[in-house]
């Protein structure tokens, strides 16, 4: 075997030039490891913020950009979906089976653990986290249809609009939330590589400061003034007591406030490769998983310490929640839960299905 700076290995290496399209992009798995971050830390805040404003004020700014950034990146990787064989095969595999399964497990969680004898298994309404994996099946599904219309984002306002002043929609799937972040997604879809290069620049960089500080201002403001539900995307103007006309009017404002936070949190993602890199290709891992703690938190009283709602025990619930979402993203957890979370499932496909897409995985590996 030549070694690695012998002639014929450099010569080899000049015919055969690695492909760009096959390597990951450090920025992209260092926003979606910080994203998956935001989205547990958010949920730990969720038992402790009652208690104060200012931690409630950075919960609303959280919310406003976290989803909003992970579903925008979602879409950018959508752009390639189309019916054929072995991609639809990857999305049964790797978006609905993982929805059956957590479904499954966190609805008997919740009824075994909170002692809750209502709770029962439907998986055509979502429960707690898993509404994220329905959503994506669906908007990947129609992902071929979004690329063929002309106008494709106001079509897709259009739709989350029209979903805000419909309570008849109801909890099947989780139908407000497929709506109401859909333009999120087909933006995604539409976005290229120099789009985000535009906010990966110094000035947006310090520009980015005094946006999110003043973002955190009108957050501390609006807390007593503004129902946080808003932030969901879960329910329609009616069931929040508004006026139907506010649907479309928060739809739109929300659109824009998250973007404008979301611009100024690529603009701090790091472009280089970085310690916590190689975690970005787990956060799905992170984020079903991480639901388990902060629910057993919720059911056995981990919250309730009257210390933890102190400034100090904030942050230690901060901390942990942080660590605990990092570690369920590493290779030795991911290995484990793979055959949950990426089943191969050779068994349900057609063979030449399952050979085109093992022939694909060896061609990306």
């Amino acid at each position: 075997m030549p070694s690695p700076r012998s002639p014929q290995n450099q010569q080899n290496q000049q015919n055969n030039p690695p492909k760009p399209g096959k390597q990951r992009d450090s920025f992209f798995d260092n926003a979606k490891y910080l994203a998956i971050l935001l989205v547990a830390m958010g949920h730990s805040w969720e038992p402790l913020k009652g208690d104060s404003r200012i931690l409630e004020a950075a919960y609303t700014v959280v919310y406003s950009f976290h989803m909003p950034a992970f579903i925008i990146i979602s879409g950018y990787f959508s752009r390639s979906f189309d019916m054929r064989p072995d991609r639809v095969r990857r999305l049964i595999t790797g978006v609905l089976v993982p929805y059956v399964v957590f479904e499954t497990a966190y609805t008997l969680f919740k009824r075994y653990g909170d002692h809750d004898p209502s709770m029962t298994v439907s998986l055509l309404d979502p429960w707690y986290l898993t509404w994220f994996l329905v959503a994506l099946f669906i908007w990947r599904l129609t992902t071929p249809l979004w690329k063929t219309l002309r106008w494709p984002l106001p079509a897709a306002l259009g739709i989350a609009m029209f979903g805000s002043v419909s309570p008849e929609i109801g909890n099947d799937l989780d139908l407000q939330r497929v709506l109401q972040f859909l333009p999120y997604f087909v933006l995604g879809l539409y976005m290229k590589p120099e789009h985000f290069q535009m906010v990966r620049t110094r000035k947006m960089r310090i520009l980015a400061v005094p946006v999110f500080v003043t973002a955190l201002a009108v957050g501390w403001w609006a807390v007593p003034r503004m129902n946080t539900a808003w932030f969901y995307h879960r329910d329609s103007a009616q069931e929040l007591g508004a006026p139907w006309w506010t649907g479309p009017v928060m739809v739109l404002a929300m659109f824009g406030c998250s973007l404008l936070l979301t611009a100024c949190f690529f603009a701090w993602v790091p472009r280089r490769k970085m310690w916590f890199t190689a975690l970005g290709a787990g956060t799905l891992y992170g984020y079903l998983l991480h639901g388990f703690l902060v629910k057993a938190g919720e059911f056995y009283g981990w919250f309730e310490p009257k210390w933890l709602h102190r400034p100090l025990g904030e942050i230690l619930v901060t901390v942990v929640f942080a660590g605990a979402v990092t570690l369920l993203c590493t290779s030795p957890v991911r290995r484990v839960f793979k055959f949950v979370m990426e089943p191969e499932m050779r068994w349900a496909f057609k063979p030449e299905v399952a050979k085109v897409a093992r022939g694909r995985e060896m061609a990306s590996a």
